[in-house]
């Protein structure tokens, strides 16, 4: 393992809760995170009593209400040191943790819960809510007079983009959808499991050209919860520490002139060069990642942009082999958001906890010394990172 430094970490994750994710118009994010919270605090062998810190992620696209700060009533949690709603659109579950790590470090707070809630799937209005502008170059209404609404157009054009830049096609796409269904075919809490061919890729609709329907993340209502403590007491439960060993945030500035290329130049290569300077580390020192990767393109581009290849290799890197299983690099080990579930951030924090912990069963990855973590937000202009092991010592 490339690490320079040796370092300990100071907080781990101890605690991991899931509510029933679902397909169906079932119960309001709320009600999810309330089963996922308190899920989290059986995982670590905890009492409500014990939890001092409470910190909620929504989708950025709902109100307040939908999980408000009263969340902290329905769990039945008792005074708190540390309470805050944090909204940084896909990189806030990453965040979320690390404000926690930070506030425990300061001897704030001792044991804090991270939630993310959300249900999109049958609620009225949410359609109208997810066709929302990009509002990609910074004029208001921009966007939806030119016809460019919603997410998915906004990466087409990367995708379109890194086509035009590098020379690569839809067989690059294809690949990255490809390499996420072999990890979701192992995983039995995946929702696409069967094996993806090209026939059926290229056979499926265009969404907004060049991505069709399963080059885009596959939503589902449910929420995700983990605990973060200090290091020092992270033993003491009755599941495996998931060590918390540095932590890197890019929020790329505007790039809308002569020169730049905000469709595939991301807060990746800002984020990844604070995690990686303050881990003294190199891509090399990962076994594994778990990827944002709401669509086919992201995970090209992440590949790229924190270092794992040079740009315009990502595809080549895919198409050879080395994200699946048995490659030297597994990525999006459950399924990622494609082919597993889309809870946004908290997708990739979920897997990488499940294989930190061993429990992957046939997706389990061999070597999980040291994990990147990532999520971003808007068009990956808001980037965070983080590096997870098994030992508190690296």
């Amino acid at each position: 393992m490339n690490v320079v430094r040796k370092r300990s970490a100071t907080a781990a994750v101890i605690g991991l809760g899931e509510s029933a994710f679902s397909r169906k118009p079932d119960k309001t994010a709320r009600a999810h995170a309330v089963e996922a919270c308190l899920g989290a605090v059986s995982d670590a062998g905890l009492n409500i009593a014990e939890i001092d810190g409470l910190l909620l992620n929504r989708s950025p696209i709902e109100p307040s209400s939908v999980l408000p700060l009263h969340l902290k009533r329905d769990i039945g949690l008792g005074d708190l040191s540390l309470l805050a709603s944090i909204e940084a659109e896909g990189s806030s579950a990453i965040q979320m943790i690390q404000y926690a790590a930070l506030a425990i470090d300061a001897g704030m707070v001792e044991k804090v819960l991270c939630v993310f809630a959300d249900a999109p799937v049958g609620v009225t209005g949410a359609g109208d809510a997810y066709s929302i502008s990009m509002n990609l170059i910074g004029l208001d209404g921009w966007d939806e007079r030119h016809g460019l609404i919603g997410a998915t157009g906004g990466f087409a054009l990367s995708a379109q983009r890194y086509f035009h830049v590098y020379g690569a096609d839809s067989n690059a796409l294809f690949e990255a959808a490809a390499a996420d269904r072999e990890w979701a075919a192992l995983n039995p809490k995946a929702f696409l499991r069967k094996p993806l061919d090209k026939d059926e890729y290229f056979a499926s609709r265009w969404i907004v050209e060049p991505l069709r329907l399963f080059d885009c993340a596959y939503p589902v209502n449910g929420a995700v919860a983990v605990i973060v403590s200090s290091a020092d007491s992270a033993a003491d439960g009755p599941n495996s520490p998931v060590y918390l060993h540095g932590f890197g945030q890019g929020h790329s500035g505007a790039r809308n002139f002569a020169g730049d290329e905000p469709e595939i130049q991301t807060g990746a290569e800002i984020a990844g060069r604070n995690l990686f300077d303050g881990l003294g580390a190199t891509p090399r020192a990962f076994d594994f990642c778990e990827f944002y990767n709401p669509f086919s393109i992201t995970t090209i581009l992440a590949l790229e942009g924190y270092g794992f290849c040079k740009p315009g290799e990502g595809a080549d890197f895919i198409a050879d082999g080395a994200t699946r299983p048995g490659g030297k690099l597994p990525a999006n080990t459950g399924g990622g958001h494609l082919s597993s579930y889309y809870l946004q951030g908290m997708t990739p924090v979920h897997e990488a906890i499940v294989q930190i912990r061993r429990c992957g069963g046939e997706r389990q990855a061999p070597s999980t010394n040291l994990g990147l973590v990532t999520g971003f937000g808007g068009r990956m202009e808001y980037h965070s990172a983080m590096a997870v092991s098994p030992h508190r010592e690296i």
